[in-house]
């Protein structure tokens, strides 16, 4: 390609559909359109190959001036990604990206606010019992908890990723935040959970679908809307911190192998050889893993 009136605007079109292709989920192609708009307002009209670290800078530090650090720091990424593109495709020669890696002020991570206490645990399945919202919205909470997957993979779940008969549910790579198929073993409490719900809206694509079109999954938002409802504060529990409430408790316990818990999580190891050597992905001790978990919230819920 030749470099002569490729805007950086064009250039992360290019890009965009590149991700489309390769099949990436639409959170992270919602997030990519985001992040090109904002740098497209300052010099998407100009040739890529004019555009410095110094005008890139300048942009950044507008994010910056709102106390946005975090999502300064994955504007320059992506930002970063598109010059990428084009040196690949030899529009470009360098990404100016790369000299700003320490310029930019480093967010203080903020780990999501889980509950870890027993106790306090069993109290909020309680709470959960009683929700008195939307019957979908409290199922959705009982399997979140009960099944520690992201509550994403959680909203966007599909009947037909369902298996009754075998007692799983495999969430396809494209939804995976590790992008590799996933497959969760099922224990006896969520097949009854799903049961109810399929009674609901068993005639539609999601489990729990949007309240304005069956359509779309449900909002984002109505996960951690439903907690503030019930009298939990942002800094006292989230959606996301059923994970952490399950790994905490699970390792605790010291009946699971910390690679079976791994695995439920979803997450990958990074040293490949330990990767290739987890035969089965513990397979058989995750099942047995779940259905004792299910059964401890039940526990806690009666304590």
């Amino acid at each position: 390609m030749e470099a002569l009136g490729q805007t950086f605007e064009k250039i992360g079109e290019m890009f965009l559909e590149k991700q489309r292709k390769e099949g990436r989920t639409k959170a992270t192609l919602d997030k990519t359109s985001y992040h090109l708009k904002l740098a497209s307002r300052d010099f998407g009209r100009c040739p890529i190959t004019e555009i410095t670290a110094p005008m890139i800078l300048k942009t950044l530090r507008k994010v910056e001036a709102k106390g946005n650090y975090e999502t300064a720091h994955r504007l320059r990424a992506r930002i970063g990604s598109v010059f990428r593109y084009a040196v690949a495709s030899g529009i470009a020669e360098t990404d100016p990206t790369y000299a700003l890696r320490d310029a930019l002020i480093r967010p203080t991570r903020v780990h999501r606010a889980a509950i870890t206490d027993p106790k306090a645990l069993g109290t909020l399945m309680n709470e959960i019992d009683s929700f008195e919202g939307q019957a979908t919205t409290r199922i959705a909470l009982k399997l979140l908890a009960m099944l520690a997957q992201r509550p994403g993979e959680i909203r966007h779940a599909m009947w037909p990723e369902i298996d009754f008969a075998n007692r799983v549910w495999t969430i396809p790579a494209e939804k995976m935040k590790m992008r590799r198929d996933h497959v969760v073993p099922l224990p006896t409490q969520a097949i009854e959970l799903l049961d109810e719900l399929r009674r609901m809206n068993g005639n539609g694509d999601y489990l729990f679908p949007s309240l304005r079109t069956w359509k779309r999954p449900m909002s984002e938002n109505t996960l951690n809307a439903a907690l503030r409802r019930l009298g939990y504060s942002g800094t006292e529990m989230t959606a996301h911190g059923f994970r952490a409430s399950f790994s905490t408790l699970a390792n605790e316990s010291g009946l699971w192998h910390p690679d079976a818990i791994e695995r439920a999580l979803a997450h990958v190891d990074k040293n490949e050889v330990r990767r290739a050597y987890a035969r089965g992905d513990h397979w058989d001790e995750r099942v047995r893993l779940v259905d004792w978990w299910a059964g401890y919230l039940d526990e806690l819920k009666a304590s």
